[in-house]
């Protein structure tokens, strides 16, 4: 999402490097372009005006002017910053023992029901025993979306009915939960295509029937500043305790997310990175703000490997064959796609090409060439004559040139590894993370 920024911001800081010295004219020609960038990213104009006088003042302060590395000074000073923007700390949703109950609510679109079963799926990792309660009766198939996603993540669904009263809703939600203990209700509302007054009145009245412990409101990172817009009538009506960002993965401008806590005065929980059921994570201020200067993010990263329980493999470098490589590439893709974990790695988002966009689809061809292998031939490569090549190209429907190039790059790794182990450096992956060398 935040792409097209961070190449600004990496261009703007870039002119400054390897200049000893700087003029007070070349600090306000980076100020004005750091304005215009984030502006053309679709930051609240008052936001970025705000952001970019702060950044003045410290610049000043810190006599930015008579540093030896103006450069690196004036990163620091918009990463500071920008931390700041984005919230500062870490905000996490009020969790009591028992007795949570969360309302979820916002415009119709923004990903609701999907984020209500993240919430459960995140939370009954942790010990959790989540209850889903399917309140929106206004979205056709919405309760049965909800019902096929709490499947999925493996807990029980509460459908509110067509028309029925909160103290109804109330009143079925205590018997269920007499009978069936649960320390975490998210209840999933309807959403709204607009701030319609009539809605919002029967939002604020289940709000007041249910006592909700928190009352997020979700918000789709891609709509822009309008999604900000909405936060003021429903903190009117409801009252927001705090927001959940979706689509945070999307091809947006970012403009949205970056101006969320300042416009709408409350924290951000949650982040939608994804599509899939575990694609939601804390919000962290600092990490998001590393990912759009260019610093990467290797503590999302370890988080991710030790969360995919990812094993090192245990033969000596020398035995690896493709059946390990199959192996290791299926736990790497628990992870998520490679374009976005080649991001989190410092300094490498730089290097990377611009609208890297590296083809997920090709990972299940080289996985359909090694399944199409026999086992011999998965241990030991070499007996893959022209013949056989050919029978495997047929088999997993790609060609007898991607089938070479796979065996190409078997055959480098292969080797890469074999020196890396004489020079005392094999670890994998997960050994950079605490895992075990090989």
């Amino acid at each position: 999402m935040f792409e097209g920024l961070s190449q600004r911001l990496d261009a703007i800081v870039g002119r400054l490097r390897g200049r000893g010295r700087i003029t007070e004219a070349d600090l306000k020609e980076v100020l004005r372009d750091l304005r215009r960038a984030l502006l053309e990213a679709d930051v609240n104009y008052q936001v970025a005006k705000n952001f970019v006088r702060r950044v003045e003042e410290k610049a000043l302060g810190k006599k930015v002017l008579e540093s030896l590395s103006p450069a690196d000074l004036v990163l620091a000073i918009i990463h500071e910053e920008m931390v700041e923007l984005l919230g500062g700390k870490v905000a996490e949703p009020r969790l009591l023992p028992e007795g949570n109950l969360w309302l979820l609510m916002g415009l119709q679109g923004t990903g609701k029901t999907t984020a209500a079963a993240k919430l459960a799926h995140y939370y009954k990792k942790k010990g959790r025993r989540p209850l889903l309660v399917a309140a929106d009766t206004q979205r056709p198939a919405a309760q049965d979306q909800l019902e096929i996603l709490a499947e999925q993540v493996g807990v029980p669904v509460l459908r509110v009915e067509k028309g029925e009263p909160p103290e109804s809703v109330k009143r079925r939600l205590d018997e269920r939960l007499a009978n069936d203990f649960r320390d975490l209700v998210i209840v999933d509302t309807a959403g709204r295509l607009q701030i319609d007054e009539a809605l919002m009145d029967e939002l604020a009245a289940l709000s007041k029937a249910l006592s909700p412990s928190e009352r997020m409101l979700v918000v789709d990172a891609m709509m822009g500043q309008e999604a900000l817009g909405v936060a003021e009538a429903f903190d009117e009506k409801v009252g927001v305790t705090g927001l959940v960002l979706t689509k945070l993965d999307g091809d947006a401008r970012g403009g949205a997310a970056l101006s969320a806590r300042h416009v709408t005065g409350k924290p951000i929980y949650f982040a939608g990175t994804s599509e899939k059921i575990d694609g939601l994570e804390p919000f962290y201020p600092d990490r998001l703000a590393d990912r759009i200067l260019g610093m990467g993010d290797l503590k999302t990263l370890a988080e991710r490997v030790r969360e995919a329980e990812l094993k090192a493999p245990e033969k000596a470098p020398g035995k690896f064959d493709l059946e390990d490589l199959l192996e290791q590439m299926r736990q790497i893709q628990k992870m998520g796609s490679f374009s976005e974990l080649l991001k989190m790695i410092p300094g490498l988002s730089r290097a990377l090409p611009q609208n890297l966009d590296l083809d997920e689809k090709a990972l299940r061809r080289v996985e359909a060439i090694i399944l199409s292998m026999t086992p011999e031939e998965r241990k030991n490569p070499r007996i893959l004559n022209a013949s056989r090549r050919r029978r495997i190209a047929r088999g997993s429907g790609t060609t007898v040139q991607e089938v070479n190039r796979l065996i190409k790059t078997y055959e480098e790794s292969k080797a890469l590894m074999k020196r890396l182990s004489k020079k005392g450096g094999r670890r994998s992956l997960m050994g950079m993370f605490g895992g075990k060398p090989w």
